[in-house]
């Protein structure tokens, strides 16, 4: 239930998060919150799932994980890695868990979505960290975020940032 993953290189997550910031661009070009998600396969290259947010109850993460589910092991999506333009909420952090995702990894945390949404009545947050959830539990599941911040790329950070800043307005 729990195989050895392979640890993806800088490079790899930079490539893969911007992909994952494409779905949230293809989200907000159809009216969506611009959220997204790719579920990168065992060789840290192949995306083998993307998602965009599609509403309050259903975000790109938590979406992507059902889907997951359904289509493929345990054991395969134990090694899989799953990227997201920001760190997954307490709902979306627990369809991670449940669905035995072994890595998620996140551009931007949920305080600095937070800065930029302030008291936007369409995303209310909640002050519930990833990696609280996961501690919680018995799997451990490998969460490398903020990305874009511990490894000071501003490149990457604007990309994420640049969709968010004129959509929140």
């Amino acid at each position: 239930m729990f195989p050895q993953r392979s640890t993806p290189t800088k490079a790899q997550i930079k490539a893969n998060l911007l992909k994952a910031v494409a779905a949230a661009h293809t989200a907000m070009e159809e009216g969506r919150h611009p959220f997204g998600s790719v579920l990168v396969g065992p060789d840290n290259e192949s995306v083998v799932l993307e998602q965009g947010n599609v509403n309050t109850l259903n975000h790109a993460e938590s979406t992507l994980c059902r889907v997951a589910f359904e289509k493929y092991s345990q054991d395969y999506l134990w090694q899989c890695t799953l990227y997201t333009n920001f760190e997954p909420c307490c709902m979306c952090a627990g369809s991670i868990y449940w669905s035995n995702i072994g890595r998620v990894v996140y551009g931007l945390s949920e305080h600095a979505l937070l800065e930029l949404t302030g008291d936007h009545e369409e995303n209310m947050t909640l002050d519930m960290p990833c990696r609280k959830i996961f501690s919680s539990g018995q799997k451990n599941v490998e969460v490398v975020g903020p990305f874009a911040d511990t490894e000071s790329d501003n490149e990457l950070k604007e990309a994420i940032l640049k969709d968010h800043v004129s959509f929140w307005k």
